[in-house]
């Protein structure tokens, strides 16, 4: 538990990164995981495949993004989409918007 509070600005922070996107840790425990994601022109490599070992619940809270899950599902996000990727799933973002950039909102959670 903090011994402060804590404030700050979840629209800020981004450091451009042509290759990556960027990840920050909000708040962590045992059983879950919170993290923002921010995202400019990204795509995952051809070759490589996301998968996590706890289930995802994912927001997209600015801009636009495409997934693409292991079994050919296509999923188009824009603003204030919400979805839940279970444990074990490949997936893969396919494309996110350069303007605006891309920031998501992420739970991992057993």
């Amino acid at each position: 538990m903090p011994s402060k509070i804590i404030i700050n600005n979840y629209y800020t922070g981004y450091t451009p990164d042509p290759i990556l996107e960027n990840y920050t840790k909000l708040l962590f425990g045992k059983r879950f995981n919170l993290e923002k994601i921010t995202s400019k022109g990204y795509a995952t490599p051809d070759d490589k495949w996301l998968i996590e070992e706890t289930n995802e619940f994912v927001m997209l809270l600015k801009g636009k993004a495409e997934l693409l899950i292991e079994d050919g599902q296509k999923i188009k996000l824009t603003e204030g989409d919400y979805f839940v990727i279970p444990k074990n799933i490949k997936h893969k973002v396919t494309r996110t918007s350069r303007k605006p950039l891309c920031y998501w909102l992420t739970i991992h959670y057993k």
